[in-house]
């Protein structure tokens, strides 16, 4: 740390599901102190908090924080809310998904100016499953296996399949550039040799979990992440923030907040 005082955050969507939890797991911090929300104006519209500070604007709060954290989970509002970092020099850690690629240039040239932490899954973690699987589809291509993807959230998640999906599928293709993604199947058609199948499925209340499945012959390897509780994910945000604060300028992921 710079200072002895706690590093201060704004938080975006704050009373959200994720802000929620974010706010309940940062009491436990001595280092970091959760000081603005912000929300849309008919949810704070004529009430108290317990924050030093509300806002349907983060420009109204921003001088008065160290990092933002941004979990909307609105792209375009996220886009907006880091421009406002941009313009006052402030880091951000976005937790939002649903971003398509021109969303991440956007960032990208954002993140020339300031230091911006994107990751589709906060989870520690998942981060480290993100890794796993580098490993074994750096040592497992061209050796016969087929690769599929699955996810499971609650029947109330707004994209599919989800960012943490997407991010297995993107590592896989790094590794693979000929393979060819398949979101869900029907029909009658044998299975491609180039394909990644990607299936999403909704229901309940399930807080998340990603299995990514190779399959040979003769054996099949499976590499799986189960959340059973949201505040992975806070903690996995908080941490990011504090290690984003005073970093210089960049577009940076989990694997740098966790040295991987």
């Amino acid at each position: 740390m710079i200072s002895d005082k706690p590093i201060s955050v704004a938080l975006c969507g704050f009373l959200g599901r994720m802000g929620s939890s974010i706010i309940e797991v940062s009491k436990s911090y001595q280092d970091l102190l959760i000081k603005a929300g912000i929300d849309k104006e008919e949810y704070i519209k004529d009430k108290s908090f317990s924050l030093e500070y509300v806002s349907s604007n983060l420009k109204d709060v921003i001088n008065y924080v160290d990092v933002v954290i941004e979990f909307t989970g609105n792209v375009d509002v996220a886009i907006q809310n880091a421009l406002v970092c941009k313009e006052h020099g402030k880091p951000i850690v976005i937790g939002t998904t649903g971003f398509g690629e021109e969303h991440f240039n956007i960032l990208k040239d954002y993140a020339r100016y300031i230091p911006i932490v994107f990751s589709p899954n906060m989870s520690l973690g998942v981060n480290v499953l993100f890794k796993l699987l580098e490993i074994a589809v750096k040592a497992l291509k061209g050796k016969g296996y087929d690769i599929e993807i699955s996810e499971i959230h609650h029947r109330f998640k707004k994209d599919a399949p989800s960012g943490t999906a997407l991010r297995l599928l993107e590592i896989v293709k790094k590794e693979i550039p000929s393979s060819k993604e398949v979101f869900g199947r029907e029909g009658i058609s044998p299975r491609d040799d180039s394909e990644i199948g990607v299936f999403a499925i909704r229901g309940g209340d399930v807080v998340g979990e990603h299995t990514v499945y190779m399959f040979g012959m003769g054996e099949r390897l499976e590499l799986t992440h189960r959340a059973t509780d949201r505040k992975i994910f806070a903690k996995g945000s908080l941490e990011a923030a504090k290690w984003v604060y005073a970093k210089p300028s960049g577009f940076y992921s989990m694997f740098d907040v966790l040295g991987l």
